[in-house]
């Protein structure tokens, strides 16, 4: 098998060709992005690979790359997802000290593939995608509300020599009182108007938000009911879940999702010390999904607190916490096997018969 490593970016695409022993197969493919892209690497590949299987490999996730994926896949061609770390190890492991090209790039994500035969496999689930933009667009609206949030705090600080709690500005309830608030104050004109503006743009990004996750409603409920009867698991870390996760089956089982999320314990022992420590690395999105449903089973749930305090003198708190979060990935990697398993079904029975 033929593998391409691509390196791609927002006007072109890199690419090389690896054997399967990893040496190079002729020269380096530059394409612009565009629909142009996917018929002149098909044209260079056939040259070098003849009709034999190729295997594409793309850094990064569901980006730059994309458009080009779901072009290959539609082509009929095989393609993964090869994480940066990954591609960073190897450039490292196989280039010059210091040397970085998008050709040395490309090379290094070619052979991250051919030593990672279980990378995750590129799959287009239209539903899947929309949920995924729906929560990137939540995101960049928390995100603006946080960042604007924290300067009206700090406004309301110095222009009224008043410290608001932490908390003060998270609901739109709050909002509407430090309003009332900065309308009753002594202040110059602009500083009043100034402060308003901002909140009535606080205001407005909570409406925002709260439509997306109105929309999110729609679309996480028919695709996960086993994942939102989880205790803890609402609709927006359903859809969190959803968009990070994607294809589930690409997860032979629960305890290499729980590695690839970063809650399980990675070995570093040596010299017969049976030691492991705190993965920090994983998918970060999934991991802080994972922690808060933990907290909220603990608040909420009788076996979950038993959980904790069963592991906390031998683990301490947060070892106890660690551990309850390695064990929600296995009931979630469970809910998502078996919500994919019911839209299976419901794909085939809608199907025109034959």
């Amino acid at each position: 098998m033929v593998t391409v490593g691509i390196d791609p970016h927002k006007d072109m695409h890199q690419a090389v060709a690896l054997a399967q022993d990893g040496t190079r197969l002729g020269r380096a493919k530059k394409v612009k992005t565009g629909p142009e892209a996917l018929g002149q690497l098909l044209t260079w590949i056939r040259a070098l690979a003849g009709n034999g299987p190729v295997l594409w490999a793309i850094e990064g996730g569901p980006g730059l790359g994309r458009a080009l994926a779901d072009a290959l896949l539609g082509a009929g061609q095989e393609v993964v997802w090869v994480p940066p770390r990954a591609m960073a190890a190897h450039r490292r492991l196989s280039g010059p000290v210091g040397a970085k090209s998008d050709v040395i790039d490309a090379v290094a994500i070619a052979r991250a593939a051919l030593a990672t035969p279980d990378l995750a496999r590129h799959r287009i689930d239209p539903q899947v995608r929309k949920v995924r933009s729906l929560v990137g667009l939540r995101q960049n609206l928390t995100d603006q509300r946080v960042a604007l949030t924290n300067r009206v705090l700090a406004a309301v600080h110095i222009e009224l020599d008043h410290r608001l709690g932490k908390g003060a500005l998270k609901t739109r309830a709050k909002v509407g009182r430090v309003r009332a608030l900065v309308e009753g104050a002594e202040l110059d004109e602009v500083a009043r108007w100034v402060l308003l503006e901002q909140l009535e743009e606080i205001h407005t990004l909570f409406v925002r938000a709260a439509e997306v996750e109105r929309r999110l409603k729609e679309l996480v409920e028919p695709l996960a009911p086993n994942l939102l009867g989880i205790r803890g698991v609402g609709v927006v870390w359903a859809a969190v879940l959803l968009s990070q996760v994607g294809d589930v089956s690409r997860f032979a089982t629960s305890a290499k999702m729980a590695r690839w999320a970063g809650s399980a314990p990675i070995p570093v022992f040596s010299s017969g010390r049976d030691r492991h420590r705190l993965h920090r690395g994983g998918n970060r999105q999934v991991n802080r999904a994972l922690h808060s449903i933990g907290v909220v089973q603990v608040r909420l749930g009788e076996p979950a607190r038993e959980f904790v305090r069963s592991r906390e003198e031998a683990k301490g708190t947060k070892g106890a916490y660690r551990a309850l979060k390695r064990h929600l990935a296995d009931v979630v990697y469970r809910a998502m096997v078996a919500d994919q398993v019911v839209r299976g079904r419901a794909e085939v029975s809608l199907q025109p018969a034959t």
